[in-house]
């Protein structure tokens, strides 16, 4: 019998970790077959273990190109171990030459939780931007802006709305007719938050990444194809060699691309812009271009999937000058979950479940000493049977987080599976790599915290 699909809820407390089925049903891209510069330990580790079209932000990087990253987050409770998990990748992005976009979701927060604007902006501040440094990421390189304040956001998730319906909401996050309208509001915000750094006044066109939990795929599912309906260039792989381009006639090109109120087609019209791809491919290097305006597409039999990239933001730069919004959908990475410390979820709403990056060093001790164990439940059985560093949130935590040296890493999880190591054993581990990290968190926020307001965008100040 074939198991029911998959249902995935950016706001359910419960998440599916089977994650291969995940990849297979939403059709991401697993990270095998990526080469990966200066991996970090999350990389290394497969904790980064799928990806939208990240193939297209390594290639800006790798030819000297610009690309950004995006995050967001929501002003609603502490900052824990989690949410540095992403700050993690949005360090390493920003490391490899990408800038940086962060979104405060207070719009959202405001609609779905209850938080007011102004305590959202103090909780953002306080509780998260304040640690942002010191976590590594450098201001200069940062902008972090209220959804409430940028009214490009609003404006283009207004606008971008005719792109969907209710059926395609329903169909991607299981919405019923008792669905709260501010759900299927704030997916529309959040549209306009992930595009809206390619628009001309917020860095101009170029790839955009967006690390996530598997849990927020939906909302870049939902991006996705909204900015490819926006499109005006169909970019695919050609039946025989080479890459297939046709026109996607819309309401707002249909005079510009030659499509006549009665229905005839203006020969003149569609061979200009024909003649105008055709100029723009040759500019990046591209001389066997067959170009067939009757039939309504152009061939270029020596491009390969590797050259769709160059292609694909050429047209865009034309879409562009001829008046069209020019939308790369958004590339994105997904990690797992790292378990609460109870073994379920891990949350701000439930302090058990986590380490926030305030707790001072007894509290973390004491959560860790308590935190859910792979060991057997006597000394005698775990000398003979060995623990499981699988499902040990002590052992967890360090490959996640308080652990660099795999080498050290790879000894402890051997030692633990023979026996060698007891779980109380790794719990002190844990605990002792735990109060050094949170250690120097703690003194690094105390020197940075001054450079908070040095992370906010002009329209956030």
């Amino acid at each position: 019998m074939v198991a029911d699909d998959l249902k995935i809820d950016p706001w359910s407390s419960t998440q599916s970790t089977d994650y291969s089925r995940i990849i297979e049903q939403f059709g991401l891209s697993n990270m095998n077959n990526l080469s990966i510069p200066n991996p970090s330990h999350l990389h290394r580790r497969g904790i980064i273990f799928a990806h939208r079209d990240l193939d297209v932000v390594l290639h800006a990087q790798k030819t000297g190109g610009e690309f950004g990253v995006l995050t967001g987050l929501m002003p609603s409770g502490r900052m824990h171990l989690g949410h540095s998990m992403v700050i993690e990748q949005v360090r390493w992005f920003q490391e490899m030459g990408g800038d940086v976009t962060i979104a405060v979701a207070d719009l959202e927060s405001q609609a779905t939780r209850g938080v007011s604007l102004e305590n959202g902006r103090n909780i953002a501040l306080t509780e998260y931007v304040a640690n942002y440094a010191a976590l590594g990421l450098d201001p200069n390189l940062t902008n972090v802006y209220f959804q409430s304040t940028r009214s490009e956001v609003q404006r283009l998730g207004f606008k971008l709305g005719k792109r969907t319906n209710l059926s395609e909401f329903e169909s991607i996050y299981g919405f019923r007719g008792e669905t709260n309208l501010a759900h299927v509001q704030a997916p529309m915000v959040q549209v306009g938050d992930i595009l809206h750094p390619q628009t001309e006044d917020f860095g101009g066109l170029r790839p955009i990444v967006v690390p996530v939990g598997v849990d927020q795929d939906p909302h870049l599912r939902l991006t996705r194809g909204i900015a490819s309906k926006t499109n005006w260039f169909n970019i695919k792989n050609n039946n025989g060699p080479g890459v297939l381009i046709g026109l996607s006639v819309q309401d707002e090109n249909a005079d510009l691309l030659g499509q006549q109120p009665n229905g005839r087609i203006d020969r003149k019209k569609v061979a200009s812009v024909f003649d105008m791809i055709v100029a723009d491919l040759a500019e990046i290097g591209f001389s066997d271009i067959n170009s067939n305006p009757k039939q309504g597409t152009i061939v270029v039999p020596s491009a390969t999937n590797r050259d769709m990239i160059d292609i694909r933001l050429k047209l865009l730069e034309l879409e562009r000058k001829l008046g069209g919004m020019g939308l790369l959908a958004p590339s994105s990475t997904y990690h797992h979950f790292a378990v609460g410390l109870t073994g379920e979820k891990m949350s701000s709403s439930k302090p058990k479940t986590t380490i926030f990056l305030d707790d001072d060093i007894e509290s973390v001790t004491k959560k860790i000493s308590k935190a859910y164990s792979g060991g057997q439940s006597t000394i005698e059985e775990h000398r003979r049977l060995g623990g499981n560093p699988d499902i040990d949130v002590a052992y967890q935590y360090m490959m996640y987080f308080f652990e660099q040296d795999d080498a050290y890493l790879g000894e402890i999880n051997s030692a633990y599976r023979s026996g060698k190591i007891l779980a109380g054993e790794m719990k002190q581990l844990c605990i002792d790599k735990a109060t050094d990290w949170m250690k120097n968190h703690q003194e690094l926020r105390a020197q940075t915290e001054h450079l908070t307001h040095d992370f906010l965008a002009r329209d956030a100040q």
